[in-house]
C-alpha cells in the first residue's frame, strides 16, 4: 500500500546529510534548554507539519476556528508566508495578499469576527495581540511546529495521507522539514487528505508506520467540497447558481486552474463530477499576473464551451479578486470549491472532546498562577 522512500530530488542528496546535522543541533538545543521555549498565560494551539507544503494546514485552521469561536474569544496568528512586508500586522477584510499573505486573508475573510495577525516572531506576535485584546481565551499558531520558541498547550500536526512521512526524505532531496521520528514531539497526529472509504486495517497500518508513542492521539480527516461559488458575485452572477449537475446535463467540462502545493486531491474530486478538459497548474502560493490571467482566458476561449467555466481553489480566488487586470469575459466563469475538514471513523467527537479537555486543563493552570 504505502511504497519506498522517496526521493524528489536524487541530485541534492549529498546535502541531505548536512541540513539534517543543522535540524538534529537546533532541536537538541531546544530539548537541552539552550535556546528557550516560552508558555504563555493564554492557551496557545499549534498547527504544522514537517512536510514542506500542501498537508491542509490552513482547512484545518479553519475547522478549529469554526469550532472554537463561539464558545472563546480566538485569535490566528501566521507568519504570513510570501508578504512583502515585515514585523506584526492585523489582517483586515481590506488587506493585500502582498502584506499578508493569501492564507491569514482567506482565514479573515471567511470569518470577520475573528483576529487574524502575521508575525515571523511568533512570540512577539502573541505578545501583541495579548496587549491589544486582552479579553482573548485562546490563540491558534498557523504552521508552527518547528517554531518552538513558543510551547503550545496542545501540538496538532498533520500528515498527508497521499504524501506519508515514513516514505518522504529529508530536505533537499525529499520534503521533509526535520526526520519523521521527530513527530512524537505532537500530541496529536492528523492524517489529512484520506479517501472517503478507508477501512479500519489500512487505518491501522498507517498509524503503525507511524510509530507514534503510547499518548499520542492518531484521527484521520478527508477534504468535503461544497458548492461552486463565483469568485466576482456581486455585479457578474445574480441569476442562477451553477451546480455540477447543470454542467453534466449539458455536458460542459471545467478548465481547473491552481496554485496550491498539492492539488491532487482537487482534482481527483472535479474529474468524479465533470469532465475536466483543461489544467493549468501554477506553484504554491502563487501571485497571479496579467499575463497568467491573459493565458487562462485565452485557454479557456480556445476550448471552451458555452456555459463552461474555470474552478479555482479559495485560496487563488482571494489573490485573483486583488488583480486590476481581469477579463470581464473571464470574471464571468471563474468559480471556486469551498473545502472543509471531515473526520473519518466516528473521530470529530473523540478529537473535540480531547482538545476541549487541553484547553480548560491549560486555563485552569493559568487562571491558578494568576491567583
Amino acid at each position: 500500500m504505502f511504497g519506498f522512500t522517496h526521493i524528489a530530488r536524487p541530485g541534492l542528496l549529498p546535502f541531505t546529510p548536512l541540513y539534517g546535522l543543522v535540524v538534529w543541533v537546533r532541536n537538541k538545543l531546544f530539548d537541552l534548554r539552550l535556546l528557550r521555549s516560552l508558555t504563555f498565560n493564554i492557551p496557545v494551539i499549534s498547527v504544522g507539519n514537517i512536510t514542506v507544503g500542501g498537508t491542509g494546514k490552513t482547512p484545518h485552521v479553519e475547522y478549529l476556528v469554526q469550532l472554537f469561536r463561539e464558545e472563546f474569544r480566538l485569535a490566528v496568528l501566521s507568519r504570513g508566508y510570501k508578504r512583502k512586508t515585515s514585523g506584526f500586522l492585523l489582517v483586515s477584510d481590506k488587506s493585500r495578499v502582498s502584506e499578508v499573505g493569501d492564507e491569514p486573508l482567506q482565514i479573515k475573510c471567511k470569518y470577520p469576527d475573528v483576529h487574524v495577525a502575521v508575525d515571523r516572531n511568533r512570540v512577539n506576535g502573541i505578545r501583541v495581540l495579548q496587549q491589544q485584546f486582552r479579553k482573548l481565551d485562546l490563540i491558534v499558531l498557523d504552521d508552527a511546529f518547528q517554531h518552538r520558541y513558543v510551547t503550545p498547550i496542545l501540538s496538532l500536526l498533520l500528515v498527508d495521507f497521499t504524501r506519508p512521512v515514513f516514505s518522504d526524505a529529508l530536505l533537499p532531496a525529499g520534503n521533509l522539514r526535520e526526520p519523521a521520528k521527530n513527530i512524537q514531539r505532537a500530541d496529536i497526529i492528523i492524517v489529512t487528505k484520506c479517501p472517503d472509504q478507508l477501512s479500519p486495517q489500512q487505518r491501522k497500518l498507517f498509524e503503525s508506520r507511524l510509530n507514534t508513542t503510547p499518548v499520542q492521539k492518531v484521527f484521520f480527516t478527508r477534504y468535503a467540497y461544497g458548492s461552486l461559488k463565483p469568485v466576482f458575485p456581486k455585479k457578474y452572477h445574480e441569476k442562477d447558481p451553477v451546480s455540477f449537475k447543470a454542467l453534466r446535463k449539458k455536458q460542459n467540462g471545467v478548465m481547473l486552474v491552481t496554485g496550491i502545493a498539492n492539488p491532487t486531491p482537487l482534482r481527483k474530486f472535479l474529474h468524479e463530477m465533470v469532465d475536466v478538459t483543461e489544467e493549468i497548474v501554477f506553484p504554491d502560493h502563487h501571485q497571479f499576473t496579467r499575463y497568467d490571467l491573459k493565458r487562462v482566458a485565452e485557454r479557456f476561449s480556445a476550448h471552451g464551451k458555452k456555459n463552461s467555466i474555470v474552478v479555482i481553489t479559495e485560496k487563488d480566488a482571494v489573490k485573483i479578486r486583488e488583480c486590476q487586470s481581469v477579463d470581464k469575459q473571464l470574471k464571468k466563469v471563474l468559480f471556486y470549491l469551498p473545502v472543509e475538514v471531515k473526520f473519518l471513523a466516528k473521530g470529530e467527537k473523540p478529537f473535540i472532546k480531547l482538545t476541549e479537555k487541553y484547553i480548560r486543563k491549560a486555563g485552569k493552570r493559568i487562571k491558578h498562577e494568576i491567583t
